[in-house]
């Protein structure tokens, strides 16, 4: 557990007490602790960039089957409707909710897909020291992307809404739905695995 000292020439900013230190080197597994606070400023993962690259790749199929088969089944005596995923937008559109129809466009179905683009052609050729055209500023996007993913807020209100309509017909869950669950976990452990110091101490290593 490697403590940060003054000889390194990349300096860090405590997040809890404000200290500038410098960072060491470390290798896999280790972790730099700020000696003022004793709090954790870096952990480098094992594997991380390899962990990074699969949970993107698993994310990016499961974001395909889950825009791919109906997420919910509505059946109500003899009548019954399907649902898939990007149709919860036009549903709004619909019923006279353009700007929350948008909001759902965007967080929910575009959001995630850039994300996961952004993702994967950033840390894709990393894994032979290559970098892309344009990846620092893409990669800048990601990082700051990552905070407007709103899939999680999305599927708390669809367990909401299946509280609310189970008394009235029964609703079964379709393919895209679990699809849907494992994506949201898949790309937070894709946005996780890597620490941005790391990921930027990469694309700084690789070759264009």
């Amino acid at each position: 557990m490697p403590v940060p000292s003054t000889s390194s020439a990349q300096p860090l900013v405590c997040h809890d007490c404000d200290a500038l230190l410098a960072m060491p080197e470390l290798d896999e597994g280790e972790k730099a602790v700020c000696p003022r606070c004793v709090g954790v400023l870096f952990t480098r993962g094992r594997n991380a960039l390899h962990r990074t690259a699969a949970c993107a790749m698993a994310s990016a199929v499961l974001f395909v089957v889950a825009n791919s088969f109906p997420f919910l089944t509505l059946r109500a005596g003899f009548r019954e409707s399907q649902m898939l995923l990007w149709q919860s937008a036009t549903g709004l559109a619909a019923e006279g909710y353009p700007y929350l129809a948008a909001a759902v466009s965007v967080l929910i179905v575009g959001a995630p897909a850039l994300l996961i683009g952004g993702l994967l052609y950033v840390v894709m050729p990393l894994l032979w020291e290559r970098r892309l055209p344009g990846a620092i500023p893409l990669c800048r996007w990601v990082l700051h992307a990552r905070r407007w993913n709103m899939m999680e807020v999305f599927l708390l209100g669809v367990l909401v809404s299946l509280l609310k309509l189970g008394s009235l017909a029964t609703l079964m869950l379709g393919t895209s739905f679990w699809a849907f669950l494992a994506l949201i976990i898949c790309l937070t452990a894709a946005l996780a695995s890597i620490h941005p110091r790391e990921l930027w101490e990469h694309i700084d290593q690789a070759h264009r």
